[in-house]
C-alpha cells in the first residue's frame, strides 16, 4: 500500500459529516461573489450590447447615443483594450467581436452607475450590421464541410476484416443533444483596483489561475498584478471552467479604465443565451457481434457541435473516443472524431466532458441491437464486460475490471431485479396501454485531464503559535464538497480535531498555476497536496516531540489533538505544546505543498498511452412506467452500486452520487435545447432561454425508490488515503433510465422488437418510439446476418 492512500487509524477521513457550509447554505448567509457587491462602495454596472443575428458582420458601431442616457459612465469597445482583444486560450474569442459569430454574441459592454442606467445605455448603442450565411445544426456543419480544431484519429486491430467475417453486423446514426448546465448562480464578477494598480478580481471561476491569465493578457499587465479569487460557487458543472474568463476580462478592463470597482453579473437570459453548453453529437457507426453475443468490432465517426469557437471542444473529443468503449471490451475499434463549427454558443465542458457522450454511443447500440440478436438487454451487457488483463482501445490497461462484475452482482442481489423482471412481464401481460420495464447499465469513467500537465497541484498550510491550522488549496468549491475532504484530510493528516482546522477561501496569490477545478479531480490533486504539506509540518514537529518525550522521531504519534508515543501508556504532549515548542526552536510552521499524478502519459496525436490514474466503476439499474397514450413516464426505482474507494466524505459522496445521477437523467430525459433552425428573423436564436422552457429535472422526476451504495473493500492504491473521485462518473449511471424507456416502448410491440429512441427521450419522443413499436417498426438497419 503507497504512502499515499495508507489511512491511519482512527482518521477523520472516512466520516459521514454534512457540507462545511451546509449551514450557510440553508440560512442564506453564504456569500457568493455578486453578494459582495453590497459590501463595495461606488461600484459601477455592466451590460452587454448583443447581436440580433447568428451570423453578420459588424460594420458600424456608435456608442455616443448611449453617454445621452443619464447613469451611464463608460462604453467599453475593442479600442479599450491595452492587450490582447481575446478571451481564449486558443485565441479565436475575441473580446469584442468585429463579426457577430451567435444570436446574443456580446458586442460591446457598457458601464453605469445603476444596473438600470447600463441597460438602458446598451439599448441606446447603434449597431449596424451586415448579415451573414449562418450554420445552426451539426447535420449542416457536416454538410458544409465546416470544421474546426484538429480531427482525431483512433484505431487497434483490424475492423474492416473483423466486420467483414462477423456474423451479425449491424449500422446506423444517433444524434444527441447537449445541455444547460443551470447553475443556481449564473456567471458573475467584480474588479477592484487599488493605488499601485494592483488588479483583484472575484469571479465565480472553476479555474482561477486560467482567469487570472486572460486578464492579465487583455490588460496587457503580467500575471503577478492580477489576483482571482473564488469565495465559492453556486454551481458550475463545468460551466465556468472557461466561460467565466471574458465576463472577469470584462470588468478588470472597466475598472482599470474608471478606476472604479465594476460589477459583472449576468442575468439568467444573458446566461443562457450567451454561455457554452455540453456539446451535441452527431454519430454514425457500424458494429459487428459473433454468435455468441460478443463483440468484435466497432467502426464509429463522431461530430461534436462545438459552436463558434474551439474552446475545450478537442479534448471534448477526445475523451469522448476514448470512452465510446465503457466498459466493455471490444477487440477491433476503428473511431474518427472532428468538431463542427457552427453559429451557436462555443460549447464548453460539462460534467462528464465528453465521456458521456462517447459511452452513450455504445450504450444505445446495444441497446437497439439486442433485440435483433435475440438477447435480454442485460445479459448482452454484462457478457461483454471487460475482464481482468484486458486492455482499452488506447492500450490502457483495465485495472480492476472485476469491480464491475461486483457492482453488477451487488446491484441484482440487493435490487431483487430477477424477481423485479417477473413481476414486470406479468404486469405488461395485463396492461395493454400501461408498461414498464427495468434495464441495467455500467460505467467505467477515467480519472484524470486529458493533458497531462494539468495532473497537479499546490497548497499553502499555515500552523499559527496557538495550534491553529489554516489551510489553502488550488480547488474551487461549486458544492461538490470538495473543501469538506480538504478540512478531513489536513486534520486527518496533522493528527488535530477538525474544529483545529480552517479553509482559506480560494486565491491565486496564495496558490499559483492552478488546475481547473475539473475531471473528477479535485480532491485526488488537492487532497494530495494538502497532505504533503502537512506531512512536511508534522516531520518537522515530530523532532520537536521526540526531543520532549525522549524518543524517536519515527516513534512519534499525533492522534486527536494528542501527540506521543508509540505506547498508549507513554508519555503525551497536547498538539499546542508541540506546536509552541516548535516556534520557540524557530521551527518552521508552514509548509508549500505540492502533487502531480505519477504514472501518466498520452500521445493526443496517436491516440495511445495511459492517460488515467484509474477508471471508477458504477453499476445503476432503473425501472420506469410508460402510458401509451401520451408518453409520459414515471422513474419507479434506481438502485446505485458506486465505485468510490475507501470514501474520503461518504455523505457527501452519497450526495454526489444522487445529484449527478439526477443531472444525467435530466440531460437523457428532459432537457430539450432548441435552437430557431428556420430562415426567419430569429434564426439562431435558443428557443429555450429559461426554466419555462427548458425543463429540468424537479422533485417529480425523482424516482420513488432511490437507494445508493458505495461499494466496500474498493481500496484505491495511489490516491489520497485510497479514495477515488466522484464527481462525473455518476452522471453516466442514467443511461439505465433512457434503456429502460426504449425497453417499455418496445414492449407496446411485439417480441423481439427494436425501438430507435431519441436523445433526449421526453414524452414526446417516447410516445413516438412506442407507436413506432405498435407499428412493428424496428431500428437498426441490420447489414448482414450470418
Amino acid at each position: 500500500m503507497s504512502s499515499l492512500s495508507l489511512r491511519p487509524e482512527n482518521s477523520i477521513v472516512g466520516l459521514p459529516l454534512p457540507h462545511e457550509s451546509a449551514a450557510l447554505h440553508v440560512t442564506g448567509e453564504a456569500l457568493y461573489t455578486d453578494d459582495l457587491v453590497q459590501r463595495t462602495r461606488d461600484v459601477l454596472h455592466a451590460w452587454p450590447v448583443q447581436s440580433p443575428h447568428a451570423h453578420a458582420r459588424i460594420l458600424d458601431l456608435r456608442v455616443k447615443p448611449a453617454y445621452d442616457v443619464p447613469g451611464v459612465v463608460r462604453v467599453l469597445t475593442s479600442e479599450d483594450v491595452p492587450g490582447v482583444n481575446d478571451a481564449g486560450v486558443k485565441h479565436d474569442e475575441p473580446l469584442f467581436p468585429s463579426e457577430a459569430m451567435f444570436h446574443g454574441h456580446a458586442i460591446c459592454w457598457v458601464l453605469g452607475e445603476t444596473l438600470e442606467a447600463a441597460r438602458l445605455g446598451a439599448l441606446a448603442v447603434e449597431v449596424e450590421y451586415e448579415e451573414l450565411p449562418s450554420l445552426v445544426t451539426v447535420r449542416e456543419a457536416i454538410a458544409a464541410g465546416n470544421f474546426q480544431g484538429i480531427g482525431r484519429h483512433l484505431e487497434n486491430g483490424d475492423v474492416e476484416a473483423a466486420l467483414s467475417s462477423a456474423p451479425h453486423v449491424f449500422e446506423g446514426e444517433f444524434e444527441f443533444a447537449g445541455q444547460e448546465h443551470f447553475y443556481l448562480e449564473t456567471n458573475s464578477a467584480l474588479a477592484l483596483i487599488d493605488e499601485g494598480g494592483q488588479i483583484f478580481v472575484q469571479s465565480s471561476t472553476q479555474h482561477p489561475s486560467e482567469t487570472q491569465e486572460i486578464i492579465a493578457h487583455v490588460l496587457g499587465v503580467a500575471s503577478h498584478a492580477v489576483t482571482v479569487q473564488c469565495l465559492r460557487m453556486g454551481g458550475g458543472f463545468g460551466g465556468k471552467e472557461m466561460q467565466p474568463h471574458g465576463f472577469a476580462a470584462i470588468a478588470a478592463l472597466g475598472a482599470t479604465l474608471t478606476g472604479r470597482p465594476v460589477r459583472l453579473r449576468l442575468n439568467r437570459t444573458q446566461d443562457v443565451t450567451m454561455t457554452g453548453k455540453r456539446h451535441g453529437f452527431h454519430s454514425s457507426w457500424r458494429v459487428g457481434f459473433d454468435d455468441e453475443g460478443h463483440l468484435v468490432a466497432l467502426d464509429a465517426t463522431l461530430t461534436a457541435d462545438g459552436g463558434w469557437s474551439l474552446d475545450l471542444s478537442e479534448p471534448v473529443l477526445a475523451r469522448a473516443m476514448c470512452h465510446i468503449d465503457n466498459g466493455y471490451s471490444i477487440p477491433n475499434v476503428r473511431v474518427d472524431g472532428r468538431i463542427a463549427k457552427t453559429n451557436k454558443t462555443s460549447q464548453t465542458a460539462f460534467r462528464g466532458f465528453g465521456g458521456p457522450q462517447g459511452m452513450l454511443v455504445i450504450e444505445d447500440i446495444l441497446g437497439r441491437c439486442a433485440p435483433q440478436l435475440g438477447y435480454d438487454a442485460m445479459e448482452l451487457r454484462r457478457r461483454n464486460f471487460y475482464q481482468s488483463g484486458d486492455s482499452t482501445p488506447y492500450g490502457m490497461p483495465v485495472r480492476h475490471a472485476e469491480r464491475l462484475e461486483a457492482c453488477w452482482s451487488e446491484v441484482l442481489e440487493t435490487g431483487d431485479i430477477e424477481q423485479r423482471k417477473t413481476e414486470i412481464a406479468e404486469f405488461n401481460a395485463t396492461h395493454p396501454h400501461l408498461k414498464r420495464a427495468i434495464a441495467m447499465t455500467p460505467v467505467k469513467f477515467g480519472i484524470s485531464f486529458n493533458l497531462t500537465a494539468f495532473n497537479q497541484a499546490g497548497a499553502l498550510v499555515h500552523v499559527y503559535k496557538d495550534g491553529s491550522v489554516l489551510i489553502n488549496h488550488g480547488g474551487t468549491e461549486m458544492g461538490q464538497g470538495l473543501h469538506t475532504k480538504m478540512l478531513q484530510v489536513a486534520a486527518t493528516t496533522l493528527g488535530v480535531p477538525l474544529e483545529r482546522v480552517r479553509l482559506a477561501p480560494t486565491r491565486t496569490d496564495k496558490v499559483p498555476n492552478t488546475s481547473a477545478t475539473a475531471a473528477s479531480s479535485g480532491a485526488d490533486l488537492n487532497g494530495a497536496a494538502i497532505k504533503n504539506a502537512c506531512e512536511q509540518i508534522r516531520t518537522r514537529l515530530e523532532q520537536v516531540a521526540g526531543g520532549k518525550l525522549g524518543i524517536g522521531a519515527h516513534d512519534v504519534r499525533f492522534v486527536d489533538g494528542r501527540v506521543r508515543g508509540l505506547t498508549f501508556d507513554s508519555t503525551s504532549l497536547s498538539w499546542e505544546e508541540v506546536v509552541n515548542a516548535a516556534y520557540f526552536q524557530r521551527v518552521q510552521l508552514w509548509a508549500a505543498g505540492f502533487y502531480r499524478t505519477e504514472g501518466l502519459h498520452w500521445d493526443a496525436n496517436a491516440m495511445r498511452g495511459e492517460p488515467f490514474k484509474y477508471f471508477a466503476y458504477g453499476v445503476a439499474a432503473s425501472e420506469v412506467e410508460v402510458d401509451g397514450f401520451t408518453g409520459a413516464y414515471t422513474l419507479r426505482q434506481v438502485d446505485i452500486v458506486h465505485d468510490v474507494g475507501d470514501s474520503l466524505s461518504p455523505l457527501i459522496d452519497i450526495g454526489q452520487i444522487e445529484g449527478g445521477f439526477v443531472q444525467g437523467a435530466g440531460w437523457l430525459t428532459l432537457e430539450d435545447l432548441r435552437w430557431d433552425e428556420s430562415n426567419g428573423p430569429n434564426r439562431g436564436r435558443l428557443a429555450t432561454q429559461a426554466a419555462s422552457t427548458y425543463k429540468l429535472p424537479s422533485f417529480s422526476e425523482m424516482p420513488e425508490i432511490f437507494n445508493v451504495r458505495l461499494l466496500e473493500k474498493a481500496h484505491e492504491d495511489g490516491a489520497v488515503y485510497g479514495s477515488k473521485a466522484v464527481g462525473e462518473p455518476p452522471l453516466m449511471l442514467a443511461f439505465s433510465v433512457r434503456e429502460a424507456l426504449r425497453q417499455a416502448a418496445a414492449a407496446f410491440g411485439p417480441a423481439g422488437t427494436s425501438v430507435d429512441l431519441g436523445c433526449p427521450a421526453t414524452p414526446e419522443a417516447v410516445y413516438w418510439a412506442l407507436e413506432k413499436a405498435r407499428a412493428g417498426s424496428t431500428s437498426p438497419t441490420s447489414v448482414s446476418e450470418g
